[in-house]
C-alpha cells in the first residue's frame, strides 16, 4: 500500500476496492469504511444507478444514494475502454480487499476475474456478494430482495394469518447479505495474516434469507412443521407479540418466560388466568392460542397507551411503542447513542444514521459523500503508483472520466 489510509480506526491499515452498486455491496463496504477503512468506490462513467433514484435528493445525487455510501472515495473508471482493466489491477495490487456485486461471470468477462486478481496480489481477500451465489441452477438468474425473501420462505411468515404474503418493510435480503460479506471479509483477513494467503469470500443473498429462518427452519426439519404467517405474534410464544390499546395506538409485549408472564397477568389485572388449567404453562397457553389471545387483546384496551406502558414497566414486563420512523429517530436512546448523526456532503450538513459498532477509542468518522469521480486522479497516484502522463492518457481515451467535484 503506497499511501495512507485518511482516517483513524481499526480498520484504517486497509484498502478496500468497492465495484458494488445498488444496496448490498455498499451497505457493507460503508461498514467497513466506518470502521476506518480506506474505501475506494470504483464507479463507471454514468455512475451507481441509485445516484439517480428519486424522492430525494441533495445536490443531485439521491437520499438513497447517500444511505450507503459515506465514508468512501469516489473513482470513476470505465473498466471496458484501452487501460481500464490495467488501472484497476493497479489499484487491486496495492489493495486488500476487493468486493463486487456483479452477476456471476461479470468479472471474468471483464479480465478481472478470481485468478486474475489472485496472480496479481496473492494476499488480496475478494468477495462477491450476488443473488444465487456463484454456482447452482440458479446463479445466472436476476435476483433483488423481494425475489429472496419469497424464495426463502421469509415472506410466507410475513402478514396476517388471515391475510396475503407480505415483504419485510426492511430491505433485509440485501442488508443481511451485506453484513455477512463483512464478516467473511474480516475472516478472510484474519486468515492472511496467519497464512499470508488471500482467499475468496462467496455470499449470496438467498443463502443469508434461508439462514435467517433459524429455529423456523429447524420447526420443520425437526418436526415436519410448515410455519405459516405469524401476523403480529410468535409462532412459539402466545403472549409475545404487538397489541392496540385503548386510544389506537399500538404496542408491542415481550412475556416470553413464566416469570415475565405472571408479571403480566398483575399488571393488566388479569391474575385469574394464572389459576385456569388452559393457561398455566407456555405449552398449554400455546394450545389455547385462540382462546387466550382475545383475553390479552380486550386488557390492553381498556387504558391508553402511555398507560399501558406504565403499567408493564412498573412491572418489569418487557413492552414498547411501535414508532413510526419520525419517532423512532427522535427516540432519546437512538440520540443518545449517535445513531443520528451530522454528515457533511458537497451540498452542505445533511442527517444521516449513525454507525452502530462501537468500539472503545475508535473515532468515529462521518465524512461527505463522494461527487462521481472527485478521487479518482488522488487515488490513481496515491494507491495505484500511476504517473501524471499515464492519467492524462487514461483521461484522453475516456478509461476515466475527469474529476467533477473538490472536497472542501
Amino acid at each position: 500500500m503506497q499511501a495512507a489510509p485518511p482516517t483513524s480506526g481499526p480498520l484504517s491499515h486497509l484498502t478496500v476496492i468497492d465495484l458494488t452498486q445498488h444496496l448490498a455491496g455498499p451497505f457493507a463496504t460503508q461498514m467497513l469504511g466506518d470502521l476506518g477503512a480506506r474505501v475506494v468506490k470504483v464507479e463507471p462513467p454514468a455512475g451507481d444507478p441509485t445516484r439517480r433514484v428519486g424522492p430525494y435528493f441533495v445536490q443531485g445525487t439521491s437520499a438513497y444514494y447517500l444511505s450507503v455510501n459515506r465514508n468512501k472515495l469516489s473513482v470513476c473508471l470505465n473498466l471496458k475502454a484501452p487501460g481500464g482493466k490495467d488501472t484497476f489491477l493497479a489499484l487491486a495490487a496495492h489493495a486488500d480487499v476487493v468486493i463486487e456485486n456483479f452477476s456471476p461471470g461479470t468479472m471474468d468477462k471483464l479480465g478481472i476475474g478470481r485468478a486474475v486478481l489472485a496472480d496479481v496480489n496473492p494476499k488480496l481477500v475478494q468477495c462477491s456478494i450476488s443473488g444465487f451465489g456463484q454456482d447452482g441452477p440458479y446463479r445466472r438468474k436476476p435476483a433483488f430482495d423481494i425475489i429472496v425473501q419469497a424464495l426463502s420462505g421469509g415472506m410466507s411468515l410475513t402478514g396476517e394469518p388471515d391475510g396475503e404474503s407480505v415483504r419485510s418493510g426492511l430491505p433485509i435480503g440485501d442488508l443481511c447479505a451485506g453484513m455477512n460479506a463483512v464478516t467473511g471479509i474480516l475472516a478472510a483477513l484474519q486468515q492472511v495474516a496467519v497464512t499470508g494467503e488471500g482467499s475468496y469470500v462467496d455470499v449470496a443473498m438467498l443463502d443469508t434469507q434461508i439462514s435467517l429462518l433459524s429455529y423456523v427452519a429447524s420447526y420443520y426439519l425437526l418436526g415436519g412443521y410448515v410455519a405459516g404467517r405469524q401476523g403480529r405474534g410468535h409462532v412459539s410464544i402466545p403472549s409475545y407479540g404487538a397489541f392496540t390499546a385503548g386510544d389506537g395506538a399500538e404496542i408491542v409485549i415481550a412475556a416470553n418466560t413464566e416469570q415475565i408472564w405472571q408479571r403480566l397477568c398483575g399488571a393488566l389485572d388479569l391474575e385469574p388466568l394464572l389459576t385456569d388449567e388452559r393457561f398455566t404453562d407456555n405449552d398449554q397457553r400455546r394450545e389455547h392460542r385462540e382462546e387466550l389471545q382475545p383475553i390479552l387483546e380486550a386488557a390492553v384496551r381498556r387504558w391508553p397507551a402511555t398507560e399501558v406502558l406504565d403499567r408493564l414497566a412498573a412491572a418489569d414486563v418487557p413492552a414498547a411503542p411501535i414508532n413510526s420512523i419520525d419517532a423512532a429517530l427522535a427516540d432519546p436512546q437512538v440520540r443518545h447513542r449517535d445513531m443520528v448523526t451530522t454528515i457533511r456532503t458537497p451540498g452542505g450538513e445533511v442527517l444521516g444514521t449513525g454507525n452502530p459498532v462501537k468500539i472503545a477509542g475508535n473515532h468515529v468518522r462521518h465524512e461527505l459523500h463522494p461527487v462521481l469521480g472527485e478521487d479518482t486522479e488522488e487515488v490513481l497516484r496515491s494507491v495505484g503508483g500511476l504517473s501524471e502522463e499515464m492519467i492524462e492518457e487514461l483521461a484522453r481515451t475516456h478509461a476515466i472520466l475527469p474529476r467533477s467535484g473538490e472536497r472542501e
